[in-house]
């Protein structure tokens, strides 16, 4: 089966669309995925080629402030620039879901959404605000984003780096976009989420704690959490064939 690679702009967004050659034009499952911090969407390709086999669109738009749309360095205050990319991502999804829509080129409004770590945190965001989707994947993501803001500050006086104190003000857009505070935004849909327990990054404990809490609940009977045993910040082959299984049994019921 020969995938079609594509480089090209929406709305100025730099993106590698990934399908089937043959199925190029036709109305397809559509999953968006988000690639890490300081990554690019290139490094999203083996997961892309192994969802594109499963006669699915993939789109890997570049975040804002990475690859293509890297335009300098990084703030130097921690977490300004990871934000802002998150919420970039989140701002241009919507723009990505109408191109293809105007196009007719969404098979049944099937859409997914998926990443790893900064991609993660933008998938579980994405839940909170947008039914429309139809199915995720939290690759070592986590679904508690106002903990992470916390353990931002934290560290900040434990390891004595400037931090602003009011991080957590010019940050309140995240509250709105926090799964753990809202779970029922889950409402039955098939989540997958996947975290090691050695990761060095985003802590484990942040999506195990979150599992735990959601697990009895009907709106979470869908959802799923895979652990990832002794293993660090990185996604490794056979996770990303699950990934692939996953987003092919229930994108194409």
């Amino acid at each position: 089966m020969k995938i079609s690679i594509r480089h090209r702009y929406i709305k100025k967004i730099p993106l590698l669309e990934v399908v089937l050659e043959e199925k190029k034009s036709d109305a397809l499952p559509l999953v968006i995925y988000y690639h890490g911090w300081q990554s690019a969407k290139e490094l999203s390709l083996t997961q892309a080629r192994k969802l594109a086999r499963k006669g699915i669109r993939v789109i890997l738009p570049d975040a804002m402030n990475h690859g293509e749309r890297k335009s300098g360095p990084i703030s130097s205050i921690p977490s300004v620039t990871f934000w802002s990319s998150i919420q970039y991502n989140i701002i241009e999804f919507v723009q990505l879901v109408r191109h293809f829509e105007k196009q007719k080129l969404i098979e049944d409004g099937k859409i997914g959404v998926g990443g790893v770590s900064m991609g993660g945190i933008t998938t579980s965001a994405l839940l909170t605000q947008h039914p429309e989707i139809s199915v995720a994947a939290c690759m070592m993501g986590t679904p508690a984003p106002l903990r992470y803001v916390e353990r931002v500050m934290e560290r900040s006086v434990e390891m004595d780096f400037f931090v602003p104190q009011d991080l957590p003000l010019l940050l309140s857009w995240v509250v709105n976009y926090d799964l753990s505070k809202a779970p029922e935004k889950l409402a039955q849909r098939p989540v997958l989420f996947w975290h090691g327990t050695d990761d060095p990054k985003i802590p484990y404990e942040d999506t195990a704690d979150f599992y735990q809490m959601i697990e009895a609940e009907p709106y979470a009977e869908n959802s799923q959490f895979i652990v990832g045993e002794g293993e660090g910040h990185l996604v490794k082959g056979e996770m990303m064939d699950v990934v692939a299984a996953f987003f092919e049994r229930e994108l194409k019921k």
